[in-house]
């Protein structure tokens, strides 16, 4: 970056907001992809809506990120 000029640093960034989606953009088109399948109550929404893995991955004894720490039971005599 520090060998390029004033020019050509701004024609790569008109270049990314002209044909990417960056920042507050992206951010916003992926919410709107996650309410939109939660509406329709699609599979894929409904586990967002449960807060559990959506992409097929096993819970039984992963998923700790998602499902939150373990609630641990009274143990039994």
């Amino acid at each position: 970056m520090k060998d390029l000029t004033d020019g050509e640093i701004t024609r790569i960034r008109e270049t990314i907001d002209s044909d990417y989606e960056v920042e507050g953009d992206l951010r916003r088109s992926t919410a709107m992809n996650i309410k939109r399948l939660t509406e329709i109550g699609s599979y894929r929404g409904r586990r967002h809506r449960m807060n559990l893995p959506v992409r097929g991955q096993r819970t039984k004894t992963n998923a700790r990120t998602r499902k939150g720490s373990r609630r641990r039971m009274a143990k039994k005599r």
